[in-house]
């Protein structure tokens, strides 16, 4: 009985360890995005948007324009970060850069929600929000899961 017992507590603990190292080995979509070039970047992008919301040709040209220019900016600031982390230079922002840098991000995201309201009809506009937002609490639920901070 006592073998029995101790067989099925080695037999979860080595379930959870693969559990566990699975869940921390899947990779993130940053490491996938790093190798692609903007314009590969911009063209998934665009694909998968075309697929969520049957973009016509216009709108799939206009929506290209728009991921490359987001792809650019992102690529941007991923080698930014890159390089302070090479370099050492990973310091906590103060309170005035954490504030600064969350209103440039947000002012970002609206200038980019302006324009892709001006490509989008209403409904799919309507219907990129949702996605967005399901997006959004998706990421949310599993940072808190991992034990990060949800914002």
């Amino acid at each position: 009985m006592k073998i029995t017992k101790m067989l099925v507590a080695v037999a979860l603990s080595v379930g959870a360890m693969a559990f566990a190292q699975r869940d921390g080995h899947r990779g993130q979509r940053g490491e996938f995005y790093q190798d692609l070039t903007v314009e590969q970047m911009a063209t998934l992008k665009t694909k998968k948007m075309t697929l969520a919301l049957d973009l016509s040709k216009k709108q799939q040209e206009a929506i290209f324009e728009f991921n490359l220019a987001n792809a650019e900016l992102r690529k941007e600031k991923m080698e930014e970060r890159k390089a302070k982390r090479e370099a050492g230079e990973r310091s906590r922002p103060t309170a005035e850069e954490r504030y600064s840098m969350e209103n440039a991000r947000l002012d970002q995201m609206i200038a980019q929600q302006q324009e892709l309201k001006k490509i989008l009809t209403d409904e799919q506009f309507d219907q990129w929000k949702k996605m967005k937002m399901h997006k959004h609490a998706h990421h949310k639920r599993n940072r808190q899961k991992e034990g990060r901070r949800g914002k």
